[in-house]
């Protein structure tokens, strides 16, 4: 079954890993980013060989993102970022795993300093929302 991992942050300024643009993450030494940048690595790399990654992508500033509205009068367009809130996507990991506690144990790695990871299902027409 395929999983998505989300990556919420809210790194200032924004880049990637997130983890070394906010106030959490600046506040450990480069021997932590050093070890954690190996750990991500490997993890990497022991997903691509389980056959279990499917496909990622780091996400570019919401200040940069458009937004598409409907309403009865027309379409609205405006500029981002979507949500008002402290921290936004950064990003997200499709996995493919043969059961939900596989996936668990996964996105429990991808944990950061000042970071959020969400877990969730992807639907396919006709699947459950499990």
């Amino acid at each position: 079954m395929k999983y998505v991992i989300l990556i919420h942050a809210n790194p200032d300024p924004w880049g990637h890993p997130t983890s070394r643009y906010n106030p959490e993450g600046r506040a450990l030494p480069a021997e932590y980013h050093e070890k954690a940048d190996r750990e991500f690595e490997a993890l990497l790399g022991e997903l691509s060989a389980s056959g279990e990654f499917v496909t990622a992508e780091a996400l570019a500033d919401p200040a940069s993102a458009t937004l598409y509205g409907w309403s009865p009068e027309g379409h609205l367009v405006t500029d981002g970022p979507y949500a008002e809130t402290k921290e936004q996507l950064a990003g997200f990991f499709l996995i493919d795993c043969e059961t939900r506690e596989r996936a668990e144990e996964i996105a429990a790695r991808f944990a950061q300093p000042g970071g959020v990871v969400e877990l969730r299902p992807v639907m396919w027409p006709g699947g459950d929302d499990q």
